[in-house]
């Protein structure tokens, strides 16, 4: 596909010397050019029992530059190098990673009207809508994304209620309420209408899905450890259940900052990535910015975030080639604002580079 990339960053350089992870990561020093004290006093505040009631609990939290982990830390217990973190919406961010390898071959066409079968009477305004329009989340679709109110949220009753036996069928029934691509609408049954599409173009149900993700995603990026959830029709929940160790939600980040190229074989299209971080028309209305299932400029200047509830991050940062990932805990609250501390927080960490 062609995305409109000359107001993009550029992505780092992928020299002779570039770092990848095999089974295990390089490791080396922080870089001499950074803040090393400042650092290692936010890790401190982040990772004591003093940080909970302003950002709440830091349970993970890596730096990777230049393709090696330079900074590692862990609250201990249950949260280790070796535990599985819940990835919340930072599954969206892989389910956009999984429709480019189907777009590479064709299979889908951004630009074309999305087919849902919900959608295909005649006169139906909701033919109107494409992949493109999902994928920005500008589809027009009526869906409440609240995580507290369980009487006017449409995401917990998906995932929790009604809708969790087929999620994509749940969110494909939504009616229209805005024309497409006017109206920013961040929306995980929309991401789920793209899961129940890709289930269907892969074929085998869960088991070919499952097999699809294997081959092409988690296998060649070496990750080992992954438990991505599916819905009883065989979708994978592509909006909230992926789970994984933090390093390997570092692999993600790595293949997006790299421009989907692995160990020099490009194994997604550089312009797919690009897609992900070009802002649509529609836009958040809080000031941030929104790509395709990526969000866009929350930690540094021209980076780009998959987040996930309760601030679970991994930040890619082009001009310092650098990916930040941090998992955690962290709750809005009328008393706390908790998730913001903690963006704050790791803005901090990034600036230290």
């Amino acid at each position: 596909m062609n995305a409109p990339t000359s107001f993009l960053p550029p992505l780092p350089a992928i020299g002779a010397d570039a770092a990848w992870p095999d089974r295990d990561w390089a490791r080396a020093e922080l870089p001499g050019s950074a803040d090393h004290e400042t650092l290692r006093r936010l890790l401190d505040h982040a990772f004591s029992p003093e940080s909970h009631g302003g950002m709440g609990e830091t349970h993970a939290f890596l730096a990777i530059h230049r393709g090696r982990i330079v900074a590692e830390r862990y609250m201990g217990g249950i949260y280790t190098a070796d535990a599985t973190y819940p990835s919340w919406s930072m599954a969206k961010s892989i389910t956009q990673l999984l429709t480019g390898f189907l777009a590479a071959e064709g299979k889908v066409d951004v630009a074309a009207p999305f087919d849902a079968p919900e959608w295909r009477e005649p006169g139906d305004p909701r033919a109107a809508i494409t992949w493109t329009h999902l994928l920005r989340m500008a589809s027009g679709l009526a869906f409440r994304e609240d995580y507290i109110d369980g009487a006017v949220s449409d995401v917990i009753e998906m995932l929790f209620a009604s809708g969790k036996d087929d999620m994509g069928a749940f969110a494909a029934a939504k009616a229209l309420e805005a024309a497409p691509d006017t109206r920013f609408n961040y929306a995980s049954g929309t991401t789920n209408i793209i899961a129940r599409a890709l289930r269907t173009l892969v074929g085998g149900g869960e088991a070919g899905m499952r097999a699809f993700m294997q081959a092409r995603l988690f296998g060649p990026l070496g990750i080992e450890k992954t438990v991505p959830k599916f819905d009883t029709s065989g979708t994978f929940i592509g909006s909230s259940y992926c789970f994984m160790r933090a390093e390997d939600f570092a692999r993600i980040g790595l293949l997006a900052l790299r421009g989907g190229n692995w160990r020099g074989q490009q194994i997604l299209p550089k312009s797919w990535i690009d897609f992900a971080r070009t802002s649509g028309p529609a836009q958040p209305d809080d000031g941030r910015g929104y790509g395709a299932q990526w969000w866009l400029n929350m930690f540094s200047p021209g980076g780009f975030s998959m987040n996930g509830y309760e601030g679970q991050w991994v930040a890619c940062c082009p001009h310092r080639d650098l990916i930040l990932v941090r998992h955690g805990k962290s709750t809005n609250e009328a008393s706390a604002l908790r998730q913001d501390a903690a963006r704050d927080w790791l803005i901090a960490a990034m600036a230290c580079f």
